[in-house]
């Protein structure tokens, strides 16, 4: 597919110029276009990208009834040259089609998202503000369109990709609870795959976390609640003495595109990594004895986020103040390379 295989509708005019760059509110504010892909019947029509705006959908659409819903998140970041970069999109592609097909959804054809993607990202070029810490947000998703309350897949399906400016994230410190009841998946379920339902299914015990002075969850294995999993809506690292432990990817584990980048990274500067189930009971042993120097969480939107505590069966363990964090020695490093501030020795960014 070429540009020429894309239709586009440009708006009449930016909004760009009443947006307050310096205080954004994460996904929050949106560009002036969108991109649109319709399936039907076993087909893909041509992508469209057109002004941002709401849109009709059938109130028996089965999105609403039955959660077919997926979507990605990455970003775009600008050098000092004024080029534009994207950071590994091959892996969000693929990993977004691995989330289609466990939802019984149609693969985006790399074509539609790829060119669609780059079109419209040059489009919105403008969008994408120099300096650390800037970035443009893209949500990739697909919903389905179909009509009809039966329980079984739609026979339609939209494919859309949003863009929103973004600052550096900080949340402040975190504070976390490890579960000990709730689940954010299950064997044999959709961990896995980039699904909405995962996430609103976190929020009721991430509510009851807050409640009790807790920004976040660590979940851990649905069977024995042994296993600690992902830490809020991220992929969570341990640092025990100088090593770094992670969980393994698995049916419950989301393959974060972050987490495998700061593995890599961390091999490459010389850093002990190991992928291996991190267990409930060696976190608090490591925290009681001294050993545990640092716990953060991996994702697009924070990149690094640090965690000061964490509290299991009502003890609170408070980490230790790190002169030379880990964690945040991996963000500068993986940072420097989208932004283009060092050499991208792995070849995963991509130019605009």
């Amino acid at each position: 597919m070429n540009e020429n295989d894309i239709t586009v509708n440009l708006a009449p005019g930016s909004k760009i110029d009443s947006v307050d760059f310096e205080n954004l509110t994460f996904g929050n504010v949106f560009t002036d276009h969108m991109l649109i892909c319709d399936y039907k019947n076993g087909v893909w029509d041509k992508p469209v990208i057109k002004p941002y705006e709401p849109f009709l959908i059938d109130p028996s659409a089965k999105v609403f009834h039955y959660g077919q819903a997926i979507f990605e998140g990455m970003k775009a970041y600008k050098d000092e040259n004024d080029d534009v970069w994207l950071f590994r999109p091959d892996q969000n592609y693929e990993r977004f089609n691995k989330s289609a097909t466990r939802l019984a959804m149609p693969e985006v054809p790399e074509n539609v998202f790829m060119d669609g993607l780059k079109k419209l990202i040059e489009i919105e070029k403008a969008w994408v503000k120099k300096g650390k810490g800037n970035s443009l947000y893209i949500r990739p998703f697909m919903i389905a369109t179909g009509p009809g309350v039966l329980a079984a897949p739609a026979n339609f399906y939209r494919f859309m990709i949003i863009l929103s400016p973004a600052k550096s994230y900080y949340s402040g410190e975190v504070k976390v609870l490890i579960a000990e009841h709730f689940s954010r998946a299950a064997n044999g379920g959709i961990g896995a795959a980039k699904a909405a339902g995962n996430y609103s299914a976190q929020f009721y015990p991430t509510k009851l976390a807050n409640e009790q002075g807790y920004q976040q969850v660590i979940w851990t294995d649905d069977a024995t609640h042994t296993k600690l999993e992902e830490a809020g809506t991220m992929n969570v690292f341990f640092r025990i003495n100088d090593t770094l432990y992670t969980a393994p990817t698995s049916e419950r584990i989301l393959d974060g595109v972050t987490r495998k980048s700061l593995i890599e990274v961390a091999k490459r500067e010389g850093i002990n990594v190991e992928v291996r189930p991190v267990l409930v009971s060696e976190l608090v042993e490591a925290a009681e004895n001294g050993t545990l120097q640092e716990v953060f969480g991996a994702g697009t939107a924070a990149v690094v986020n640090p965690i000061v505590g964490f509290s299991y069966k009502e003890k609170y363990y408070e980490l230790p103040k790190q002169e030379n964090s880990v964690a945040l020695f991996l963000k500068e490093k993986l940072n420097n390379i989208q932004y283009k501030l060092a050499e991208d020795t792995f070849g995963w960014t991509v130019k605009i």
